[in-house]
């Protein structure tokens, strides 16, 4: 198979996002060289909402490559570590920093409020402010020139579909981040915990790595049906989402001005699982031969 029929059946799975009730959308599919198809602008900056975790994740996770942190150090509520804050398993409230509903490793507790404690323990750390910081360790070595984080550490990054792009195309082939560093991100972390996802309910259990959500068996999930288990993301309540299936080496990320919300719930998934069936037309091997 010709790499312009691959591209042109990526970008044909793009299009129903044309067809989406907001009033801006960028999206892409990425692969390991970056871009294969787009839609939209992708250098309008949108909010991206919780989509900034994973960001501040990678930020983390260089740090502990740095020596600056290690994960299994102590930040957070009594007992928590930095893993624990990652995964979402410190206890801490969503919101509340001071609040802990439960204790570390019992519970999966959403919480961005773990993110910002986590972007204070960096901060402390290093001696430099945390926005700074992801500046000079993500952004800048990624060529995300648009990304800025303003306020909360688990929310509050604005970025363009270039600058995602460049991130996902990192998530799909690592080259800041060491390859074992990212597998163990993206395998779970304290197994067996029961969580809510946020707009979707309780799962149990509700498997989540090192600052990215783990497909495995969810359901309802914003991600396809096609999706493989081992897909791991992030989506934001801005109307964004990141999701990257290591099978296919395949990334998409959409970006909407619009909320999340009912709209969302069907639509996410049938684009999800248009993009894995075009990219997995595009891995078969009798593909390079014509068949």
């Amino acid at each position: 198979m010709s790499d312009e029929f691959d591209r042109d059946r990526l970008d044909a799975a793009l299009a129903a996002v044309e067809d989406w009730p907001v009033d801006n959308v960028s999206a892409a599919v990425v692969g390991p060289e970056g871009l294969l198809a787009m839609r939209g602008d992708e250098d309008r900056v949108y909010r991206l909402a919780s989509v900034t975790k994973p960001i501040v994740a990678v930020a983390a996770l260089l740090a502990v490559e740095e020596e600056a942190i290690s994960l299994d150090e102590a930040a957070g509520p009594e007992g928590s570590t930095v893993r624990h804050l990652l995964a979402h398993a410190s206890g801490l409230d969503f919101s509340d920093r001071g609040k802990v509903r439960a204790g570390p490793g019992e519970r999966r507790i959403y919480s961005s409020a773990g993110f910002e404690v986590l972007a204070d323990h960096i901060a402390d750390a290093t001696g430099i402010a945390f926005p700074d910081y992801l500046t000079e360790a993500v952004c800048q070595p990624l060529g995300m020139g648009s990304t800025v984080l303003e306020g909360s550490a688990g929310h509050g990054a604005s970025a363009s579909l270039a600058d995602l792009v460049a991130f996902a195309t990192e998530l799909v082939a690592p080259r800041l981040l060491a390859p074992e560093t990212l597998e163990e991100a993206v395998n779970e972390q304290f197994r067996g915990l029961d969580g809510v996802v946020p707009g979707y309910g309780m799962h149990k259990p509700c498997p989540w790595g090192l600052g990215f959500e783990l497909r495995e068996a969810k359901y309802p999930h914003w991600t396809g049906q096609h999706n493989s288990p081992g897909t791991f993301g992030h989506f934001g309540q801005s109307g964004t989402l990141l999701w990257v299936q290591p099978e296919i080496e395949t990334a998409l990320v959409v970006l909407t001005d619009r909320d999340f919300g009912d709209w969302a719930k069907p639509l996410w998934p049938e684009l999800s699982d248009r993009v894995v069936d075009a990219a997995t037309r595009r891995s078969r091997p009798e593909d390079s031969l014509g068949g």
